[in-house]
């Protein structure tokens, strides 16, 4: 899986461009990509874009595999809708751009799919096209880009995954957790981005913060003394022997193996005293070959069916205005067990934290371990 494990990283913002009749776009080059340079402030309305976007006929993607996120059903809809070809390679958040850095005289790629971590170091790698689509209002502040050079476009959440046959009481709360007498398994903090993550939500949970990460490290400092800390690489191989009582891990990711292996022998909830909220990013390469082909497909993800496609594969919608199918809705954990999740609001503060992390972790919380 293409999970939200990456070193975390920030930058600042440059340039200006807004879609919906209110925005501007850059021009081709001599190359055939979106310049900065170039850029004549010439407003576009949508529907303008949605000309330029058929006529250059594709879209090319790089992290956005058929297989994540249901991104199959949304190139299927772009292709039918709109008449693009797509054509994607998958590659982690730091790869991404680092190809489009690369091929800046000879692009390929036209749109990615980042950690939200990302999306600012791109900007300040100067790698964005600007592009806020019709549904810029219903984004939160947290999940945007005030230009438009990222925003979020589904949003993961550190949840509790139940085997039902190990566990008959399935945790609820973190202090439930605490109090059971079955193994915690936690992905390696030393490496995994889900892990420091985790240790965050605790932190969240118990008056912690980015920058406080102290009440996280007390909290599974105590799971350790009482011998019930595991670190696994959770997979549905593992599951399905037996050797996962309960696991943390992205709500997206819970789900897919809950629903993968036998939904009704596992359990996935958001525990109620709090849990951390991040999210991916579109961006839109500054040199890419087919500017506008990006733009209206940051677009149709943004708009309802494109929100839908993402909850059909787990990943939950950034906009919570958009009227869910009945069935899509059902595979998704509860609304309401969300109220206590909260983003990141620094993420250059998380950077500098989540580096000191692994030490902080094996000091405080892997020495107790029996």
């Amino acid at each position: 899986m293409k999970a939200l494990q990456a070193t975390l990283l920030m930058g600042v913002l440059t340039l200006g461009i807004t879609g919906c009749g209110n925005g501007t776009t850059p021009p081709a080059s001599s190359t055939g990509a979106a310049t900065a340079t170039d850029n004549p402030q010439k407003e576009l309305s949508l529907e303008e874009i949605t000309n330029l976007a058929k006529k250059e006929g594709q879209v090319v993607s790089v992290g956005m595999p058929d297989g994540w996120a249901n991104w199959k059903d949304t190139w299927n809809d772009v292709t039918n809708k709109y008449g693009l070809t797509h054509s994607d390679t998958d590659l982690s958040s730091s790869e991404e751009l680092a190809k489009f850095e690369a091929e800046k005289d000879n692009p390929t790629a036209d749109i990615g799919d980042v950690g939200i971590s990302f999306g600012p170091l791109a900007v300040e790698k100067g790698l964005t096209i600007p592009y806020k689509t019709s549904h810029w209002n219903d984004i939160p502040d947290w999940a945007k880009d005030d230009k438009g050079n990222w925003l979020v476009a589904y949003q993961g959440t550190i949840a509790v995954l139940t085997d039902k046959k190990l566990v008959k009481n399935p945790p609820k709360s973190w202090d439930d957790l605490l109090k059971g007498d079955y193994k915690v398994v936690v992905d390696d903090v030393a490496k995994s981005n889900q892990a420091q993550m985790t240790v965050l939500a605790a932190a969240m949970a118990h008056g912690g913060s980015e920058s406080n990460i102290q009440p996280g490290l007390d909290y599974f400092a105590q799971l350790a003394k009482q011998g019930r800390l595991a670190s696994m690489d959770v997979k549905p191989t593992n599951l399905e022997k037996g050797e996962v009582p309960v696991a943390l891990l992205w709500d997206f990711t819970a789900l897919g193996y809950r629903d993968k292996i036998d939904p009704n022998r596992y359990e996935v909830s958001i525990l109620k005293e709090g849990s951390v909220v991040s999210g991916y990013t579109t961006i839109i390469n500054k040199y890419a070959p087919h500017p506008h082909a990006a733009m209206l497909t940051r677009e149709y993800i943004l708009s309802d069916e494109g929100q839908i496609n993402l909850a059909k594969g787990y990943a939950r919608p950034i906009r919570t205005n958009v009227k869910m199918p009945e069935d899509v809705t059902k595979k998704l954990i509860p609304a309401e067990q969300y109220q206590n999740a909260k983003p990141i609001h620094d993420y250059k503060v998380w950077a500098d934290m989540a580096k000191k992390l692994p030490q902080m972790w094996e000091e405080q919380v892997l020495v107790n371990i029996k």
